[in-house]
This record gives structure tokens, C-alpha cells and sequence, in this order.
């Protein structure tokens, strides 16, 4: 009895490795795989928030919302949603010039 359960586990472990051994290859990505392309417009749109992003971070006018909205156009991006990277490319690059208008505002001075 304990030679049949040893082999009926033994065969279940076996058909679970080559199970396993497939769905590593499927998951790999190949040479020919082709990365998600985006259009010319939208391309151009991402870079002019990148570069606004870096100018705003640099003179220390960096909004958050800035930020997440690049880190969204980004990854529309690298999935290829060119009507996603469009939005929040322009999302970014009018929340930089907000904080950078934001710069030539008056401190606010509290009491005397």
C-alpha cells in the first residue's frame, strides 16, 4: 500500500515539474518581442514634461502631483497607451508651471 502511495506521489510531483518547467519559458520574453511604440506626439509630449519636471526639480518647485502625473505618462509609455501619455504629460507639464509661478509669488509672513 505504501509503494502505491509513493508512486502515485511521485508521478503527481513529476507532472507538477513539467507543468512548472513550461510556464517558465512562456513567462520569458524573447528577442522578437516588440516593446509597445507610442506616436510621434505623444513622445514629444512626454519629453517636454521630463525636461520640465527636471527644471522644476532643480530650482526646488517640484509639485507631487507633477511628479505622479510623469510616473503615469511613463508607464502609459512603456505599455504603449499614447492617449494616456498625452494627458498626463500635459498634466505634468502645467503642474510645473504652476509651481514655477509659484516661485514669483511674496512670502507669506506670519506676524510681526
Amino acid at each position: 500500500m505504501s509503494k502505491v502511495l509513493l508512486a502515485l506521489t511521485s508521478a503527481a510531483l513529476l507532472g507538477l515539474t513539467a507543468c512548472a518547467g513550461t510556464q517558465e519559458s512562456a513567462d520569458k520574453p524573447t528577442a522578437t518581442d516588440a516593446k509597445p511604440a507610442i506616436s510621434a506626439e505623444a513622445q514629444a509630449a512626454l519629453s517636454a514634461a521630463q525636461a520640465d519636471v527636471k527644471s522644476a526639480k532643480s530650482q526646488n518647485a517640484l509639485w507631487t502631483t507633477a511628479e505622479n502625473a510623469l510616473k503615469a505618462a511613463e508607464e502609459a509609455a512603456a505599455k504603449g497607451d499614447s492617449a494616456t501619455v498625452l494627458k498626463q504629460a500635459k498634466l505634468a507639464s502645467d503642474q510645473v508651471k504652476r509651481g514655477m509661478a509659484q516661485l514669483n509669488l511674496p512670502m507669506l509672513k506670519v506676524g510681526d
